[in-house]
């Protein structure tokens, strides 16, 4: 017999946020990706320890290796860059950890604002708590909004 559960186990938890910052896509963009280990501590404040794993390049494969402070709690997770698309989109995910970053960036017009998106998913939650995946999707889409505000803000002083 097979159990069926109130909730879905297999689909992703995931939040998005965006704004608009008055900078060019690639000065966004070099803010974002190209000086990531240099710049990710300053708008992601949880994580306490950033490693390159392979080379400090941000490229298409290399790994990273990062500590976060969850609620006094430190977790390690290794990552790999997946998508470096020069002042359109950067995205890396999780190896040891099932999660996905996505930076998209969409310049508009005149004079230069750049309209940034940031898109957190969770691939996999223990099915323990599953029933918590509405609170859950809420945390990531507060988070989702504070990265890009974050952000903003760093590239505005």
């Amino acid at each position: 017999m097979q159990l069926k559960l109130p909730f879905d186990t297999s689909q992703p938890i995931s939040g998005e946020a965006s704004i608009a910052i008055d900078k060019s896509a690639k000065e966004v963009f070099n803010f974002i990706a190209d000086n990531f280990f240099e710049n990710y501590q300053k708008w992601a404040t949880d994580v306490v320890e950033l490693e390159p794993l392979d080379t400090a390049e941000v490229a298409v494969g290399n790994k990273a290796k990062q500590v976060r402070d969850d609620n006094g709690n430190l977790v390690e997770s290794i990552f790999q860059f997946t998508g470096y698309n020069p002042n359109f989109e950067f995205r890396f995910e999780g190896i040891t950890a099932p999660y996905k970053h996505c930076y998209i960036l969409d310049e508009i017009a005149q004079p230069p604002q750049t309209q940034l998106t940031f898109r957190f998913e969770l691939l996999e939650l223990d099915v323990f708590m599953r029933p918590f995946q509405k609170l859950i999707r809420i945390a990531i889409e507060e988070g989702a909004e504070t990265t890009v505000s974050s952000i903003k803000e760093l590239l505005s002083n």
